[in-house]
Order: structure tokens, then sequence, then C-alpha cells
């Protein structure tokens, strides 16, 4: 399975490869692209990624949190250039029961923020751009050296 997309997100095809007779639940996760950060217009956000280490991550993380919680966990992350309003990730889980799909969601989405190698880019409506990093005191890092 391919976990990174230059293309328009779909969840059916997620909920689709988790579903199975014997689970009765299936909790989702999108994470949508925002208009605003730190107090700021966004008015456009890419992704970019080193593809093979983070198609190997995420395949790690599915593995593990299917492992974990004794569910089917399905996913996708988008690059590239991303409208306001549109998926930017989705993570599907299908268990037995809610309670293992909701807690498999949440940690495996938790994993990809922390753990796989995709970097988000936002423009302002100011004009001006940055990385957004989580670690950095104002959550972003100017961009330097491009205009």
């Amino acid at each position: 399975m391919r976990y990174l997309s230059h293309l328009p997100l779909d969840l059916t095809p997620l909920t689709d490869a988790v579903s199975a007779p014997d689970r009765g639940a299936i909790a989702t996760f999108a994470g949508m692209v925002r208009n605003h950060h730190a107090g700021r217009e966004v008015v456009a956000l890419s992704y970019s990624a080193y593809e093979p280490m983070a198609e190997a991550v995420c395949e790690s993380i599915v593995r593990e949190t299917a492992a974990a919680f004794n569910v089917q966990v399905a996913m996708v992350h988008r690059l590239g250039e991303v409208p306001i309003g549109e998926a930017a990730v989705l993570v599907v889980a299908s268990a037995a029961h809610r309670g293992a799909a909701f807690d498999a969601v949440r940690h495996a989405i938790d994993e990809v923020k922390s753990r796989v190698p995709i970097w988000k880019r936002e423009r302002y409506a100011d004009g001006s751009e940055a990385w957004v990093d989580p670690t950095a005191p104002a959550g972003v890092m100017p961009v330097q050296g491009e205009k």
C-alpha cells in the first residue's frame, strides 16, 4: 500500500481496506488544511518528503498500531500543494469494538505527526512563508534565501 499521494485524498478506499465482517467499528481521522496558524492567515500550504523514508516509516506505524491495538489500519498523507479545506492526512482503523478503533486512530496520527519525515510549508496573507516546526519557539521557521 502506498502511504503518500500527490492527488486529493479519498476516504472510501481506506475504509474498504479495513472493513471485514468481524469488525464492528471503524474510526477515522481527517486532518484538514486550515486557513490560520498561530494567529496568521494561511493562504497556501504544501507538504514535501523524502518519499522512500516516509513510506517506510508509515508502514512501520501501521504494523505497530495494528499489533498494539488488535486493529486493521490504513492511512495516506498528501504531498505537494494542498488547498485550504482539503484533507492532508487520513487515518482509518477498524476493530471488533469502538474503543480499540478510536485509540488506534489517535495513536497512529500522533505517531505520523512525530515520526514521519514530512515537512509543511505555509504561505501567509502578507506574502511571507515559513516551515512549520512545532519545536521552534514560534512554531515556524522563516524560509531563508528564497523569494
